[in-house]
């Protein structure tokens, strides 16, 4: 097994989101991200309608939001983590890189072509996971719902911050407060200026995320007047109590 292999490999015992297959997946469920991002190209058009089916969204706001958060949050999360723990930065640009769609919300599952790294620093994470991705894909999701790309890039910062996140909760291996630093590390001079779009934090002895920007998923008709624990319609201290408590979800 080669070295990046082994890294890929160590990361999926933090939380699911970090599992990744290596190899150009076989199979018509599978989408390769670079046709994601085509302009009115059918592979978004299907990740949009299982997000819609499986939330019952009332807009197209809503239905873009909730996916763009969703989707941050899985596909590139095995790179993030392995950067913030190696400072390596792993090869999942558009064209080597495959999402296969939950049933409902979000992706199911990850793939690479192979386990390689390229060469540079922040610098080119910034550029494989952000400018060829991530807000490309808030660019065309504008441009088909004209959901604002304010609240689009909120997504991002959420689903970028839960890969630091979520390796707090499932081991004590990582200190929470190491992860904080390489967080802010990140987000300090990210494109979209991600940074003014939330806060990572501590509580109950792992990280979360508090958004300053809202996905209106409490208009869903799957779960009407629920607020994401993150949400900013709700008061920060409330949000923050609120995880500390253990019961991150609130209601309107």
């Amino acid at each position: 097994m080669t070295a990046g292999r082994v890294a890929v490999a160590s990361l999926a015992r933090y939380a699911p989101r970090y599992k990744l297959e290596i190899g150009e997946p076989a199979g018509n469920e599978w989408l390769r991200a670079d046709r994601i991002l085509e302009a009115d190209g059918p592979e978004l058009t299907e990740l949009l309608k299982r997000d819609h089916d499986a939330a019952g969204h009332t807009s197209a706001h809503a239905n873009a939001l909730s996916l763009m958060s969703f989707y941050a949050g899985r596909a590139p999360a095995t790179a993030l983590l392995l950067w913030a723990l190696e400072g390596r930065v792993l090869d999942i640009r558009p064209q080597n890189l495959w999402v296969r769609p939950h049933d409902g919300h979000g992706i199911a599952a990850v793939a690479i072509r192979s386990a390689r790294f390229l060469p540079g620093g922040l610098q080119t994470l910034y550029d494989v996971v952000l400018t060829q991705h991530l807000l490309p894909l808030s660019a065309e999701l504008h441009r088909r719902t004209r959901a604002g790309l304010r609240q689009l890039h909120g997504g991002v910062a959420a689903g970028c911050a839960m890969a630091f996140c979520a390796a707090t909760r499932e081991t004590e291996t990582v200190p929470p407060a190491y992860l904080l630093e390489r967080w802010q590390t990140f987000v300090a001079n990210a494109p979209a200026e991600l940074a003014r779009l939330g806060d990572v934090e501590p509580a109950a002895g792992k990280l979360v995320y508090l958004r300053n920007t809202c996905c209106l998923y409490y208009t869903s008709t799957a779960a009407p007047g629920t607020l994401c624990g993150s949400c900013c319609l709700t008061p920060r201290p409330t949000r923050l109590a609120a995880y500390n408590t253990g019961r991150p979800i609130l209601t309107v």
